[in-house]
């Protein structure tokens, strides 16, 4: 009789799903390899979209018929530029550390994302995932169901605010790229003279577009970092706020469960994985970050051959905006209640 595919689903008992969890480590791990052509290729075609396709949004200007769709071709090189940074923080991209950082460094301008920083929240990030009790470390905040039934009437509301898609994406958006990493809250810690000549950098090149392309330029340019700024909150919520996703307190937090399961694998088709640097499979990413961005999607599809692992497609993507909470009673993300009563934190 066949056996059933090892799986991560809640329902597995712990010692089945740590059996699971040390084969899935094996497995992935023979996905690892870096490859410098790949690398190159990835890194030097993405930046060649970008500034092709910025320079012709700039050049058709004002038709705005052809203007718009060039514009999101650009914002999606953009986040695809973020993604290769990112893999370069985890020293993933390239084969040597020295070139993951030359590479990082040298998108930091057209990211507005100070390498050595991003590299550093990032890391905390991995480090406390799934954690309650370690959620300033995630990229967006998450209340528990508890918290919100304590919490008073301007608490609420500043939530209720916060969480809605149409502040989230936009606005939270553009605070994040274009204001917050100007100077970030760990600046001081982690490279204030990066950060410097990061800016320094922006308006290098803020002043460049505006020699070349005017005033069209500077227009067109805010419009895809505008666009790219969603994308990417898109995608940031989407990686670890799903019905599924696990959430815990130590000592009970599994490190391995909460990337397997705490982090999504997002099915939005070929196109969109290309656009993104397949930055969509985000939970054998956060189970083995050394997996480089141009094999995610190969060792993603390998694994669904072998492995029960679930998948998120856009229909349960664009419904995971209405969940709100964690409910740590039922172990998942949840709307906000209907009529609930208050508590208070005592009776919670």
């Amino acid at each position: 009789m066949m056996q059933p595919a090892p799986s991560l689903r809640p329902e597995i008992t712990p010692q089945y799903r740590a059996e699971a969890e040390r084969e899935i480590r094996a497995f992935v791990r023979g996905w690892t390899a870096r490859d410098d052509r790949l690398a190159a290729l990835s890194y030097g075609a993405t930046f060649a979209v970008y500034v092709l396709t910025l320079w012709l949004a700039v050049a058709s200007w004002p038709n705005g018929w052809l203007v718009a769709p060039l514009v999101v071709l650009n914002a999606f090189a953009g986040v695809r530029l973020y993604v290769l940074q990112h893999d370069c923080g985890h020293g993933s991209l390239f084969s040597t550390k020295r070139r993951n950082d030359l590479a990082g460094h040298g998108l930091s301008v057209f990211t507005l994302t100070p390498y050595r920083v991003m590299q550093s929240n990032h890391n905390d990030h991995h480090s406390h995932l799934g954690n309650l009790d370690e959620r300033d470390t995630t990229e967006i905040h998450t209340m528990t169901l508890r918290e919100w039934q304590a919490a008073g009437v301007w608490r609420r509301l500043w939530y209720r605010l916060y969480r809605h898609p149409l502040i989230l994406i936009p606005i939270g958006g553009l605070f994040t790229y274009v204001l917050a990493y100007r100077w970030p809250k760990n600046a001081a810690r982690v490279d204030p003279r990066g950060v410097i000549l990061h800016n320094l950098g922006l308006v290098v090149w803020g002043a460049l577009i505006w020699v070349l392309g005017g005033a069209a330029g500077l227009i067109t340019y805010g419009a895809t970092v505008f666009v790219a700024a969603c994308i990417g909150v898109f995608l940031v919520y989407l990686q670890h706020n799903f019905e599924d996703t696990w959430w815990d307190r130590k000592p009970d937090l599994n490190p391995a469960r909460a990337a397997l399961q705490g982090s999504s694998a997002l099915d939005l088709g070929w196109w969109f994985d290309l656009a993104v640097a397949n930055i969509t499979y985000h939970d054998i990413h956060h189970f083995n970050a050394n997996i480089p961005s141009y094999r995610l999607r190969a060792c993603h599809r390998a694994l669904r051959q072998r492995y029960d692992v679930q998948t998120i497609g856009w229909a349960e993507a664009l419904r995971s905006f209405t969940l709100k909470l964690w409910d740590e009673d039922q172990g998942r993300l949840v709307p906000f209640p209907r009529g609930a009563r208050r508590v208070t934190p005592q009776s919670a």
